[in-house]
């Protein structure tokens, strides 16, 4: 099968029951974690995934953007591709997109990573480890993830501990954890967003106490997560 706008990898997802919200409509956490699985999966097939551990290298993802046209439902058979987008800085960026079993696009996502030493914390350039027909250094995408800043008044509170089932393989709070709070406290005020961009900020662990922060402005509603006063993650939606 020859992959639409130049993608490099694809893979066939069915909508399990346990994805989906009571509106049986797959939630963005879901969503976010097919995505997030597709791009495990294309890394790992080119040997520039997990087995980077080996090297004491990991990916961080630091910006994402997810935009949706239209949420599947149960049962919903969806095509996902994934591929490099190249470089910028330090940064490393894969776009996604989703299709239906029309073959229409439903769903589209660009994200940018970064790579790092496991014990230094220090950020390595991408192409140290990136194939150069998948991911050429020298081309940056036009649509990359926006560095975001909180606008408007304090609409909510309230805090959270970290639990068990928020973490990853390397002991941090996983990426979609972040999404599935922010879907939580949206989904409290009846607000069901179609789009999401979130930025990573720091590391987050069991056992820590993160203060969540709905604050927002004309259509836009933003929600920052602190622990210890200092900011882990910051999302906005357009609602």
């Amino acid at each position: 099968m020859m992959l639409p706008e130049k993608f490099q990898f694809q893979k066939e997802f069915e909508i399990g029951s346990y994805q989906v919200h009571p509106s049986g409509y797959i939630s963005f956490c879901s969503l976010a974690d097919l995505l997030q699985e597709i791009a495990w999966k294309h890394a790992d097939s080119e040997d520039f995934g997990r087995k980077l551990l080996d090297e004491k290298q990991m990916w961080l993802l630091s910006r994402f953007e997810i935009q949706v046209s239209q949420f599947p439902s149960w049962g919903d058979k969806v095509q996902l591709f994934t591929g490099g987008r190249g470089a910028a800085r330090a940064f490393a960026f894969r776009e996604f997109m989703v299709w239906n079993e029309q073959e229409e696009v439903v769903a589209r996502a660009m994200s940018s990573w970064l790579l790092v030493h496991t014990e230094t914390k220090r950020i390595l350039k991408p192409e140290l480890v990136l194939p150069p027909q998948l991911f050429d250094p020298s081309k940056a995408p036009i649509w990359q993830p926006e560095k975001l800043l909180a606008l408007g008044p304090t609409l909510d509170t309230r805090e959270l501990v970290v639990q068990y089932s928020d973490l990853d393989v390397y002991h941090h709070v996983n990426n979609t954890s972040y999404i599935r709070w922010v879907e939580n406290l949206l989904a409290e005020k009846g607000v069901f967003p179609s789009n999401i961009s979130i930025n990573y900020l720091a590391e987050c662990k069991e056992g820590q106490t993160v203060s969540l922060t709905l604050s927002g402005e004309g259509s836009a509603r933003f929600v920052e997560g602190t622990v210890d006063h200092k900011s882990v993650f910051l999302a906005k939606m357009e609602v």
